[in-house]
């Protein structure tokens, strides 16, 4: 029904909203009605969740169902009233109004250069503060962030080329010589300096735009890099996917582009901090095995953010939020108190059935294996490897032996022992293949 008005929104699998290019988040409140007696193919959108952004006025459902996410274009905004304080106001639920420019046949129009207006309400049926939101509203439509075109700043050549020698200038002034010129030149020098410094402290959004480019061109170079390397296996292509697979570490930390912050998010700041950092851990999950240490995962996380760091209470009650959401990730603490974010799709019986294959090769079966032997094969940390190594123990699929060079683990043969026969030496199963393996060794 949403399709027949307002835009759908694309969202992320953990329910974010996938923003356009150089759109970036700024407020958002919790439990929003969008009302509209105008339109009667209006969509039924209550008790969502509203967020605004520079380009467009996003409406999620609490089921986060990506069918029926709608969007408003800023752009398609005429109008914005101004709220009106009442007594009838003070015992209603908060609400602002605003036009939006639609054509003929009932769309929101892209441009705002429709047949007629329509007028909008948003009520607010949750706690939120509707002032500030109103404030930041205003200012994103008076920005017009989505008209911006960014142009690349040319060389000044003729900063380079335009000085010349002689008693005149190319201008035709005659050139100031002696004291007075080196007083003049200072002078200048000094004005210079002036404007650049007013100009620095004037231009820091167009600063952080230019940033905010950067990381979406290196978001796509990422993406295209990812891409080619998939679809080129071959063997002789080994140096320019190494090549690709450098160029991928140095990319995956560039940054987010618009970091989940308290002041944007409110009290919904863990909910979204949350699904944030689920869409986050995606890539460095399928690059290191399906699992990583919660420390590794919030230092790339605060990288990834820049200066919006976050601590690691707010870390740990955001991945503890994801029981409450459908996200393909999950919080796992091991016995020995480790916590480690892994995918839902991660099989601990896969994992033993590669670290059994280890241990009853001829070598382990002599000397056992440690985590390092085990995170080469598994492809991830040494720390991760032991954890793995101590579950599999607990499971009695290894036994450990301390020593003063570490912990080694072997393949566990009292299952193979018949407790009636101990003395009973059997020609078959994985007790056989240690007795003939360590008779070689001897």
């Amino acid at each position: 029904m949403a399709r027949n008005c307002l835009q759908a929104a694309e969202l992320t699998t953990s329910g974010r909203p996938v923003l356009l290019p150089t759109e970036i988040e700024c407020s958002l409140l919790s439990a929003v009605d969008l009302e509209c007696e105008d339109l009667p193919n209006f969509p039924h959108l209550k008790s969502g969740l509203l967020i605004l952004t520079t380009h467009r006025l996003l409406w999620l459902p609490e089921s986060t169902a990506a069918s029926s996410a709608s969007a408003i274009p800023l752009a398609a905004i005429t109008h914005i009233f101004s709220a009106k304080k009442s007594i009838k106001s003070m015992f209603a639920s908060p609400r602002l109004r605003f036009q939006l420019s639609v054509s003929p046949d009932g769309r929101v129009s892209d441009t705002g250069s429709g047949s007629r207006s329509v007028v909008v309400t948003v009520v607010v049926r949750g706690k939120g503060d509707l002032d500030a939101f109103l404030n930041k509203l205003w200012d994103s439509w008076r920005g017009r962030a989505w008209e911006i075109v960014h142009e690349q700043a040319g060389s000044d050549v003729a900063a380079g080329s335009g000085s010349s020698s002689g008693m005149y200038t190319r201008e035709g002034a005659v050139r100031m010589v002696g004291v007075s010129g080196i007083l003049r030149k200072e002078q200048e020098m000094w004005e210079s300096t002036d404007k650049s410094l007013q100009d620095a402290f004037q231009d820091l959004n167009a600063l952080m735009s230019k940033a905010k480019e950067m990381v979406m061109l290196a978001e796509k170079m990422r993406q295209k890099l990812l891409s080619g390397s998939t679809s080129q296996p071959s063997a002789e292509n080994d140096e320019e996917l190494g090549s690709k697979q450098e160029m991928q570490d140095w990319l995956l930390s560039v940054g987010i582009i618009s970091p989940v912050t308290k002041e944007s998010a409110g009290a919904m700041y863990h909910q979204q901090l949350s699904r944030q950092l689920a869409d986050f851990v995606r890539l460095p999950l399928e690059r290191s095995g399906g699992m990583m240490n919660l420390i590794d995962i919030y230092c790339l996380f605060n990288r990834a953010r820049g200066t919006e760091l976050i601590s690691p209470e707010d870390l740990l009650q955001a991945c503890s939020l994801w029981e409450k959401f459908d996200v393909p990730v999950m919080l796992r603490k091991f016995d020995s108190g480790v916590m480690v974010i892994q995918n839902k799709s991660h099989s601990d019986e896969e994992v033993f059935a590669r670290i059994k294959t280890l241990v009853t090769k001829a070598d382990a079966l002599r000397t056992g294996i440690s985590a390092s032997d085990a995170a080469i094969t598994l492809g991830i940390a040494p720390g991760m490897a032991k954890e793995h190594l101590l579950t599999a123990e607990s499971k009695g699929l290894l036994c450990r032996d301390i020593s003063p060079d570490g912990f080694r683990f072997y393949v566990n043969l009292f299952p193979e022992i018949d407790p009636n026969d101990t003395f009973l030496v059997k020609d078959y199963g994985i007790y056989s293949t240690w007795l003939r393996a360590a008779c070689v060794s001897g």
